[in-house]
């Protein structure tokens, strides 16, 4: 469409904005009611619908206290904690101090609310790394916006965006009912310490699975240093933390095999700061001579009757080796630790079946995720050429 675009300030095209304010948590009367009191955890991150109220005020609250009624299909914009989150609202709510609403809108509501998201981003990249913790509301309403004149250009804008969304929910969806059925099979075609049978089981196996400690059913090694071997344009994968925890996206290379690992072997990392999210991280070696271990990285072998997946299964993220976090001081596993982790056993072919089928359900989880993250790219694509 060859359609003119106006810039104007946020100011001016809400016939009403809104601040927000939190009701005295102290009185009783002005909580557990049935009107919604959003916080900016009550807002996702990259769509501008899904808010789902934590907490609801009652009407004296609203009459009395600082809360204040805003009306249907407002634009609530966090201001302060959780600068960035923008959503679109379709029923009456309240809001805490850290919003900024508006009412009343003189424009199509759903392309000012994805154009005020785009705004509000590229403003929360601006404060990330500053001391500054929010924006004022002064501030976000004389930012500029720009929108085509024709009502009917930004209707079609943001029906576009809007199935797009529609579509990123609906992968969402799959990719989370797809890693809820891994969570339910890793809770029935396993067995806990006090049972000798899976829940579930597959058709032919009905013996005991049998306890045993790792030193005994797999071979340990330690990982050695690689600083002054990094190099990226080598042709060694260093195997470390960062790699391990980022399920093999971010790399270091190195231009010599340090500490070689084979094709079924598992590295494990050892050591992670308080309530870190990569201690006890399991990564499957997937070829031969190709990737090296780094220092604070364990080496696993399995030996014959074990099958590599279903061992790395078990061990990835097992409470047993979390347990040794306090959550104050940086975790360290031993040798010892590691090698004492018992976990019971089925025979060989029981695990390769159970492995067969997680790693099935793996690649569907990956598949899905991929799709998710090009729809995503898609989305901003579209945000960055569609808008002025």
């Amino acid at each position: 469409m060859n359609v003119k675009w106006e810039q104007r300030k946020l100011s001016s095209i809400a016939h009403q904005t809104f601040g927000g304010g939190t009701p005295s948590k102290s009185n009783k009367q002005f909580w557990n009611g049935d009107f919604p009191w959003i916080q900016s955890s009550d807002l996702a991150e990259d769509t501008i619908r899904g808010v789902h109220p934590n907490k609801f005020i009652t009407q004296n609250a609203l009459q009395i206290s600082a809360a204040k009624k805003i009306p249907k299909n407002s634009i609530a914009i966090v201001s302060r904690v959780g600068v960035g989150k923008v959503a679109l609202i379709p029923f009456n709510y309240s809001t805490s101090q850290d919003f900024l609403s508006l009412s009343g809108l003189k424009i199509n509501s759903q392309f000012a609310t994805y154009s005020i998201h785009k705004i509000m981003k590229k403003t929360a990249s601006q404060l990330q790394g500053t001391s500054i913790k929010g924006i004022t509301k002064k501030d976000i309403l004389n930012k500029a916006i720009i929108f085509p004149i024709s009502g009917k250009e930004q209707v079609h804008i943001s029906s576009l965006l809007k199935y797009v969304d529609y579509i990123i929910s609906l992968q969402q969806r799959k990719l989370n009912q797809l890693k809820r059925l891994k969570r339910a099979m890793l809770q029935q075609l396993f067995v806990d310490k006090n049972c000798k049978q899976p829940i579930l089981r597959f058709k032919n196996f009905n013996d005991n699975w049998e306890e045993r400690k790792l030193s005994d059913i797999a071979n340990y090694r330690n990982g050695k240093a690689h600083e002054q071997y990094i190099d990226m344009n080598g042709i060694y994968t260093v195997v470390n933390s960062k790699f391990i925890s980022t399920n093999g996206k971010v790399k270091k290379f190195s231009n010599k095999p340090i500490e070689l690992l084979k094709k079924g072997e598992i590295a494990f990392v050892l050591s992670d700061v308080p309530n870190g999210k990569a201690l006890a991280k399991a990564y499957l070696i997937d070829s031969d001579n190709r990737y090296s271990l780094n220092q604070r990285i364990a080496g696993i072998t399995p030996s014959s009757d074990i099958n590599s997946y279903f061992l790395y299964i078990l061990m990835n993220r097992n409470r047993y080796f979390l347990k040794f976090d306090d959550g104050v001081g940086q975790t360290n596993l031993s040798k010892k630790d590691i090698e004492e982790f018992k976990e019971n056993y089925p025979l060989f072919d029981e695990q390769q079946k159970i492995a067969n089928l997680f790693s099935k359900i793996q690649i569907l989880i990956t598949l899905q995720q991929n799709k998710l993250t090009q729809l995503t790219t898609l989305k901003k694509y579209l945000l960055q050429k569609l808008f002025i």
